[in-house]
């Protein structure tokens, strides 16, 4: 029985389809990010943390994020989230950092969020609200480590190098651009957040908007293919 040219082609659709499926599937399989993933140097910045659940059998019942000590923040305050409790360390600097506004000898180092669950094929994100940031750096890298039911931690803090490969547990980095670049988020009057709550980031929000629309045609373009390897093959079915 000869195949259908039809049938062929409408099953190289369909598999171009699935694929495309995959990737989308193995793209939202993500690491512990820091979003927007990038701010102006000396601002104020407020992002979210985002944490997928990449088990199937456990949820994530911990997060513990470490702000780089080499850049202390005079000011970091947590939104609260609902079913999550949330605890910050400070540490004493060992020498004091003079900054714009003032002189730092502590400075919030760990937050940690504990209580809530992040069950299988969810994320959930944590935001912070931190400044000013350092304007004599290009990057901040916060530590992650996240625990699942059980006992089992994973640790996202290896570094990126720049220009290199990403390293299999990479750690969250916010990029800082110089003041003015307009590359950058986190302004003074957007970016502080009290820890009662409050709104900010309406680009950030939009760019993961956006994202997400991307993303949704693609899955929509993978079902239509596969819909159309289908038909060609119940098609080429009843012909035969």
């Amino acid at each position: 029985m000869s195949f259908n040219p039809y049938a062929r082609r409408a099953a190289a659709v369909a598999a171009l389809g699935a694929a495309g499926l995959v990737g989308l599937a193995t793209a939202a399989s993500a690491h512990v990010t820091v979003n927007p993933d990038a701010a102006e140097q000396g601002s104020w910045a407020k992002v979210s943390f985002r944490v997928p659940n990449e088990r199937d059998d456990a949820a994530t019942t911990r997060l513990q994020i470490d702000l780089p000590a080499e850049h202390p923040l005079r000011s970091v305050s947590v939104r609260p989230v609902p079913g999550w409790d949330v605890e910050t360390e400070k540490t004493k600097l060992p020498e004091p950092v003079k900054t714009e506004s003032g002189t730092i000898t502590e400075a919030v180092t760990r937050i940690t969020w504990t209580g809530g669950k992040i069950e299988p094929g969810r994320f959930q994100e944590f935001d912070v609200s931190f400044g000013p940031l350092p304007a004599d750096a290009d990057r901040m890298m916060f530590k992650a480590a996240q625990t699942y039911e059980g006992g089992e931690v994973v640790d996202w803090d290896e570094p990126t190098p720049e220009g290199g490969a990403e390293p299999e547990h990479p750690a969250p980095v916010l990029a800082l651009t110089p003041a003015g670049s307009g590359s950058g988020h986190g302004r003074d009057a957007d970016a502080k957040l009290t820890a009662t709550g409050g709104t900010s980031g309406g680009a950030a929000e939009a760019s993961d908007g956006t994202a997400r629309l991307l993303g949704g045609v693609g899955i929509g373009a993978g079902v239509v293919g596969i819909a159309v390897g289908g038909v060609g093959l119940a098609r080429a079915r009843s012909r035969a």
